[in-house]
């Protein structure tokens, strides 16, 4: 692998790592930095589903203790079985109408409109709900990701479908449907994060499944060094993320979005951006 190749595996895996999961839609972000970096061929795509295990990694990673506690405990302790379900019952809505309609989607939300709509929207989306938080001013009523009950689990998964319209964001999805169901903010981002294993994991899996022709052992050191870089870059985010939320809410995050939006839609309607599939 030569230093040119290696420098664009590193940057996309650092760029996957660091908007996964904040509300800011990984998939625009890589959309835009395969194209400045002129990395938009069928390899380029199964790399960018290949760097999302790396996220996901990270996210197993920083919360081992808890998904260990959980795995032990299905036999013998309710809360684990209730903790389980839940991402069970969270997961299910957005793999089967992703099954249903991706095609679709393919074919008619994945151009620069549709996702610049959806990242504009969805920062407007985030304005309001912070607005409504701050206006009523009420005390959220799950302050635990334990005590989520099987009707919050639901709220948010089908919150999670509207990620399926590339540029929405999943982790904006869940986050702020959470918290908008009256889940405490931490608590909605660690429950957006739990959510993400299953999600991206078979997400991956089933990508790889199907463009596995294009994976060859030449490629395997590009695809190591985005994934490590998305592994670590993933992690950082992490921790931030949970520091941030304990004393700001997601108003910075939203007018950004609103912003790059804007950009996707006039770089990509002027021949600056390559949209691929």
């Amino acid at each position: 692998m030569d230093g040119i190749l290696f420098c664009k595996a590193l940057i996309l895996g650092v760029v996957e790592g660091l908007t996964e999961f904040l509300p800011v839609s990984s998939t625009g972000h890589l959309i835009v930095a395969g194209s400045l970096l002129n990395f938009t061929n069928a390899q380029a795509k199964t790399f960018d589903v290949v760097i999302q295990f790396g996220a996901i990694l990270a996210i197993v990673w920083e919360y081992r203790r808890k998904i260990g506690a959980v795995v032990a405990g299905i036999p013998t302790q309710p809360q684990a079985r209730r903790f389980t379900l839940n991402v069970i019952i969270a997961t299910v809505p957005a793999i089967v109408l992703g099954l249903l309609l991706e095609k679709h989607i393919k074919a008619v939300l994945f151009a620069p409109v549709p996702v610049s709509v959806a990242l504009i929207v969805g920062g407007i989306v985030i304005l309001w709900a912070e607005a409504r938080n701050r206006e009523r001013n009420i005390a959220p009523r799950v302050t635990s990701v334990d005590n989520l009950s099987y009707s919050d689990a639901l709220k948010v998964g089908l919150a999670q479908c509207f990620a399926l319209i590339p540029g929405t964001s999943r982790s904006g999805s869940t986050i702020i449907g959470g918290m908008l169901f009256g889940l405490e903010r931490k608590v909605a981002t660690e429950f957006s994060f739990f959510l993400a294993i299953p999600i991206i994991f078979g997400a991956t899996l089933y990508e790889l499944a199907r463009d596995w022709k294009t994976l060859s052992v030449d490629s395997l050191g590009l695809f190591l060094v985005g994934l490590v870089a998305a592994f670590i870059s993933a992690f950082i985010c992490i921790r931030w993320l949970l520091r941030y939320v304990a004393t700001h809410d997601f108003t910075a995050f939203a007018w950004y979005r609103i912003g790059f939006g804007l950009l996707i839609l006039i770089v990509g309607y002027s021949g600056g951006l390559s949209w691929a599939e």
